[in-house]
Parts: C-alpha cells; structure tokens; sequence
C-alpha cells in the first residue's frame, strides 16, 4: 500500500496528466462532474455524489460515430476514431464501479460496441471509498461495500492522507507512473476507517429494504401486480432519473446537417420519454403507467434474468436526491414490501 498527502493531491493528479488524458471530479458553477482534468481546475474528491455518473467517461451523453461529406458530388464516410490512448478515471465512488460492471454485460456481450470497449481497454479507473456515505445511500442492498473499493486502484482517505493499493496489472502500472510521490504506507492503516464506513452504512434509513421477491422468474407476479396503478401518478416523465443513473443505456442514433454533409450520432434517451422507441406504427408503450412499470421491470426483474442475477441499480441514491416527484426505485421496493408484509 502507498499514501500521499491530501493536500498534495494536485501533484498526484499532475503527475498522471502528464502523458495521459485523467477524468475526475471537478467543481463548477456550484456542481460537481466528470470532466478531463486542467490546470487550475477545481478538483473535488469531497462530495460523495457527483451529479451525473462516472459511466460518460465510457458511454458519452452525445458522441459522433461517423460523418459523411460530398466531394465533387461524391459521399465520404469517415468513422470516428476510437479511443487508441490510456486515461485514468480517478475518484469514482464504488456504487459507480459497479455501475459499469453492468455496463460492460451491455456493451461488451456480442454484438459488442466497439466505441465502448475501445474506452474500457485504455480506462485505468482509481477508487474512492465512501468515508462518509449519505442519507440516500441503500448500495450494500445490492451487495456493494463501499468501504472496499473494487477497482485497478483502490483510495481511502484518512486524517489527511490518501492510501493507495494497486489491485490489478493496470493498476500496478499506473503505481509505477506515480512512484515519485507515493510514500510506503501500512496495510492496516485504513482498517480502523473501514469498519467505521461499515458502522455507518447499517445505521442507514434504507439498509432496511429487501429485494426479497426480486428475481428473474417473477415476471408475471410482478408485472400485472396492482401496485403500478398507484406509484406511477405522481411521474413527471421528466427522464432525470434515467439521466443521473450510473447503469441506464438507452440511447438513440440521430443525424444532424452540416454545411457539407452529415453526421450520425449517439445520444442517452430514457424510457421514460413517450416518444422513446417511436416507430412508423407508433409505439408500444402507450401510457406513462407502462413507462414507468417498463424501467423498475428492467432493473429488478428482466437484467437480472438474463444477467446471472445481476441487478441493475447500484444504490447510489442519485434518483432518490433528484427525481422532483419522490417517485424512486426505493419507493417502488417499499411499496412491494408493504404488499408482502400485508398477505
């Protein structure tokens, strides 16, 4: 294990621009986001939840896959170039780490996306873990231990300092790189620290939800349950939470008109949306209460199914803080619960 003083975390940081491009979190305008790393900006390893998940550094908001210009009444197509250069993904939080865990079974099972895992095999991703998780954390229900960072680089912050343990080949390498400020550090350092993160989590208002209930074979049992009739009211379809969620991957493919050409691109779209998946004949989903039932199937029920039981929430908490109507997947749970318990 190593360690570097927290407040020499701009050298650290530095040090590994230097050749390469790093994402991390970085303060503007009062939020907290990914972005690439520049002189002078803002880092801010502090906040817990950056607003939207680390997954843009792997799946972009909007990204441009190819363009087609005419030349002397001729079309060009030119692919857009993949990824080809190592970066780092530095501060993600261990509940994001597992969001792109479920990413990866989109992506990279055939047909696989070559834009995605051209990111994944050039990404180094460096850990945090969560030294003070919040209200609206509920990641150990889906098995996720936020004091064990899971990661090619595992972080603790503690009185001041940040102990670094390379947990993978990438991650010994980017140790390496880094040498020159990174310190021995004692393997124990950071126990005392991780069962105090444990202690806190229990004490959490949703360590009490139960997935029980929650599998790949109850399809039927949970899709024509009567409980949808009721949670879905109060949904704007505003799509915030499939925006700030660390494992939502639909997107739709668009073209915009350039002065000489096109360019077809990729953009995150939400189920939520009523226009979402429009066809020549419509669409399938015609109500918001099927929308709604369509996105906590898809997380609790259909991944899993298909997914070795894989879960597809990580337990952020990031749609508990923002969805303006407090219609949530720990909502959706709670309501399940409250039927059981009432049989």
């Amino acid at each position: 294990m190593k360690k570097i003083s927290k407040g020499n975390l701009i050298d650290l940081v530095a040090l590994m621009a230097e050749n390469q491009q790093v994402y991390l979190p970085v303060k503007a305008n009062g939020e907290t986001n990914y972005a690439r790393y520049t002189a002078g900006a803002e880092v801010d390893i502090d906040t817990l939840k950056t607003v939207k998940s680390a997954k843009e550094v792997f799946f972009p908001q909007s990204e441009t896959l190819y363009t087609v210009v005419t030349e002397d009444k001729k079309y060009k197509i030119t692919q857009q170039e993949l990824q080809k250069e190592e970066f780092v993904l530095f501060g993600v939080r261990p509940c994001d780490v597992k969001g792109i865990e479920v990413l990866d079974r989109v992506f990279l099972t055939d047909p696989v996306d070559t834009f995605y895992k051209a990111r994944r095999d050039h990404g180094v991703i460096v850990s945090f873990a969560c030294s003070e998780p919040e209200e609206s954390c509920f990641c150990k229900v889906f098995g996720i231990d936020c004091a064990e960072p899971n990661a090619d680089v595992a972080c603790w912050v503690k009185d001041g300092e940040i102990f670094w343990k390379a947990l993978t080949a990438k991650g010994e390498a980017l140790t390496e790189k880094c040498a020159s400020v990174l310190a021995d550090a004692d393997e124990t350092a950071v126990d005392t620290l991780k069962s105090d993160i444990r202690n806190i989590v229990e004490k959490l208002p949703y360590m009490n939800l139960s997935l029980e209930g929650w599998n790949g074979e109850v399809t039927d049992e949970k899709f024509n349950s009567e409980i949808w009739e009721t949670l879905y009211k109060p949904c704007l379809a505003c799509g915030t939470c499939t925006f700030v969620c660390p494992t939502c991957q639909c997107y739709d493919i668009k073209d915009y008109k350039t002065s000489n050409g096109i360019q077809k691109y990729r953009c995150w779209d939400s189920c939520m949306y009523s226009d979402f998946t429009m066809m020549a004949h419509g669409n399938n989903r015609t109500t918001q209460l099927q929308r709604y039932r369509q996105r906590f199937m898809h997380k609790l029920v259909y991944f899993p199914k298909n997914n070795d039981g894989m879960y597809s929430c990580v337990g952020c908490g990031r749609c508990v803080d923002k969805c303006p109507a407090s219609t949530n997947i720990v909502k959706v749970i709670k309501a399940f619960m409250n039927e059981e318990a009432g049989k």
